[in-house]
């Protein structure tokens, strides 16, 4: 890290408190305390410590800033335009303004420098250790002995309010326990929550707190003091203890408006009314959103010297690339566009005459998928064993083996979820991650953030209905997939059997503009091939498409049975029973039909037939918009039942017969 320009930060401070405080003040909303109180911080970091390039802002080595405490959004927004980054002064007057790109939140893909969609409070603590682990990973799978490509560090400023959040314990927890020493942990601890002093709701020794969890502590009294933030980081980085680091920084809440500083109406905007005698005290002039001559000269001399840093770093590359033309095309092949019908030819049909569970279909089908895509990576929240989503030979990540492909995440699901959106933001491994599907309740804000941030995240859940079985009603799901479906951009994939859940894998793992979500079944399926006449091909593709005939009628249609998952089987043997004006659809993913040509859709779904019968082993009112008020839907509008799950099934009508009866009525 450089000599420190003290003058130069402290002027870049000062202004940056001016642009926050005049950001805020024009859009009337927003956040003051963190960028005020931070702003020393801010400084020490784009000013001197980190490592970035704001003409390649995506570039592969950079330093990682991610702000957890995402409220506090201006404080990134200040110094990405101090550091040269393509956010003008005209987008922070826009603050918090309809199409901007200076939103309430810092969004991804949004605004260039943002690494990560924050504002659920702990969420980008768990971004920050996914994205370190993908660091690590990068590190151990593509550097050699004659050439460094990755060696970066990833800083998380996070508050009170995020340490708090559970989900930040579960991630230091991994953190720890993994020794990512390239974790930075930035605690902005200025004592004050919204509500009240945090002495209030928290009086944990946080020092300890991190020196347990594994961290490597520093307590900086002067939180505001640019050198003493600056000595912390510097021997943060280039520590030797093979562990995260945690900075705990003492600072004061919207430092620079003495009404409100140092008190929770610090936090927000109630110290707006007294700006114009805070901007005068920091020597500020009339002139809002004020940027000086010095300042902007100081990042452009700043910025010189980080392009002299990247260039000899791409020098490396270059010569990487050419010494290792393998591991370069490996490297170049993390932004290939794949496709799903491509994609699944790569995985060899079933035996028909196999009758298994989804979840292991899904387990054969991840194989020959893993060895195809090398930087495919599969994690589970200790549940290895039954989701069965090992990579064979994938070796498991651990601080000896980085580029082990099997992420043992605990019994950390939101982490889990938080992280793998942190391998996804980082942009090079495929994630994807397991636990029952009843669980995902534990991980759902993250799985919303997936699916805002169009993340391209793998989510493989199993034991997925009532036919979990003897586990009782706590374990059994009965309104988690239709409750999932309600998440704009989240691919739900209920396959009926082992070639439906290939082409739900290649579907998932193919996906760039968001999450996909399997949920796989406990209990053995029969091969569909053994009860229809629609081959595996066909069903693939049909599944590709989100619902297709499965059973087509052999006279004038009279009834279409739509099912899903476990049920089709039981949707086949109605129609069996029904004759021939019956008609099969099975419907493995709603979002995916849904998105198909009206031609399609109607082909499938003719509007000419209103006599339909639903049937998923869950809730029922979802199911309407497929079969119209005329039509009748089969499902379970209360907990489920412990016992054997074939007996639940049976006890709660999951079954041909309740088929038939609803025909009958």
């Amino acid at each position: 890290m450089s000599q420190l320009n003290l003058v130069a930060l402290e002027r870049a401070c000062a202004e940056s408190r001016g642009l926050s405080m005049d950001a805020v003040a024009k859009a009337a909303s927003g956040h003051l305390g963190l960028p005020l109180g931070a702003a020393e911080i801010g400084a020490v970091l784009f000013g001197s410590a980190l490592n970035y390039n704001p003409e390649q802002p995506r570039w592969l080595n950079r330093d990682y800033f991610i702000l957890s405490a995402g409220h506090g959004s201006m404080f990134l927004y200040s110094w990405l335009n101090l550091s040269g980054y393509e956010l003008s002064v005209e987008d922070i007057k826009n603050f918090r303004q309809l199409n901007s790109k200076t939103p309430g939140h810092p969004e991804f893909h949004h605004t260039v420098g943002v690494e990560a969609t924050t504002g659920p409070l702990g969420q980008g603590v768990g971004n920050a250790v996914g994205i370190a682990s993908a660091c690590k990973m990068s590190a151990g799978k593509f550097n050699t002995e004659q050439h460094k490509i990755f060696d970066q560090k990833v800083v998380v400023l996070c508050g009170d309010g995020c340490l708090q959040e559970g989900i930040a314990q579960e991630a230091l927890s991994f953190a720890g326990h993994h020794r990512l020493d390239n974790l930075v942990v930035i605690y902005d601890s200025n004592d004050v929550t919204l509500d009240a002093m945090a002495i209030e709701s928290q009086s944990e020794d946080t020092v300890k707190r991190f020196e347990s969890l594994g961290f490597e502590v520093q307590l900086v009294t002067e939180g505001n003091n640019l050198t003493e933030i600056a000595n912390a980081y510097e021997r943060a980085r280039t520590s030797k203890s093979a562990k995260p680091h945690a900075i705990i920084c003492k600072t004061v809440i919207a430092k620079g408006i003495p009404e409100v500083s140092g008190t929770n109406k610090g936090h927000g905007e109630a110290g707006v009314k007294f700006i114009d005698a805070a901007r005068k005290n920091l020597g500020l002039p009339e002139e809002k959103f004020f940027v000086s001559k010095d300042t902007r000269d100081y990042f452009n001399q700043h910025k010189q010297q980080l392009l002299v840093k990247y260039n000899q770093w791409d020098k490396t590359f270059q010569e990487w690339r050419s010494a290792n033309p393998a591991l370069a095309t490996l490297l170049d092949s993390a932004n290939i566009d794949l496709k799903s019908c491509e994609l699944v030819t790569k995985i060899p049909e079933f035996n028909v005459k196999d009758t298994i569970a989804t979840r292991k279909a899904g387990s054969d089908v991840l194989q020959p998928l893993a060895q195809e895509l090398p930087l495919l990576i599969s994690g589970s929240a200790d549940l290895h064993g039954s989701t069965l989503n090992y990579i064979k030979d994938g070796r498991d990540f651990t601080p000896a083996c980085p580029s082990g492909r099997n992420i043992k995440f605990g019994i950390r699901e939101h982490a889990m979820g938080a992280m793998m959106n942190g391998f996804a933001y980082h942009g090079i491994f495929k994630a994807s991650g397991a636990t029952f599907l009843v669980f995902s309740d534990y991980l759902r804000p993250s799985i919303r953030l997936a699916a805002l941030c169009n993340l391209s995240v793998t989510y493989i859940f199993t034991h997925d209905s009532i036919g979990v079985g003897e586990d009782g009603p706590t374990h059994q799901p009965v309104e988690t997939v239709s409750g999932l479906r309600m998440i704009p951009n989240l691919d739900v994939m209920r396959p009926a059997d082992p070639e439906e859940t290939a082409a739900a894998f290649a579907s998932a793992i193919a996906r760039k503009c968001g999450p996909t979500l399997l949920a796989l079944s406990r209990q053995n399926l029969p091969n569909l091939s053994t009860v229809t006449s629609t081959d595996a091909v066909a069903r693939r593709k049909g599944t590709l498409q989100g619902g297709y005939i499965l059973v087509k009628e052999e006279s004038d249609l009279e009834v279409i049975i739509i099912a899903t998952g476990s049920e089709v089987q039981h949707a086949v043997e109605a129609a069996k029973q029904i004759g021939k004006g019956a008609r099969v659809v099975s419907m493995p993913c709603t979002e995916r039909f849904d998105r198909q040509p009206e031609e399609y859709r109607q082909t499938v779904l003719p509007l000419s037939c209103r006599k339909r019968v639903a049937i998923e082993a869950g809730v029922t009112a979802f199911w309407y918009k497929y079969v119209g008020l005329d039509g009748k839907v089969i499902g379970i509008d209360r907990f489920g039942l412990s016992a054997p799950g074939s007996i639940v099934m049976k006890e709660l009508g999951i079954n041909s017969q309740s088929i038939l009866n609803a025909l009958k009525n």
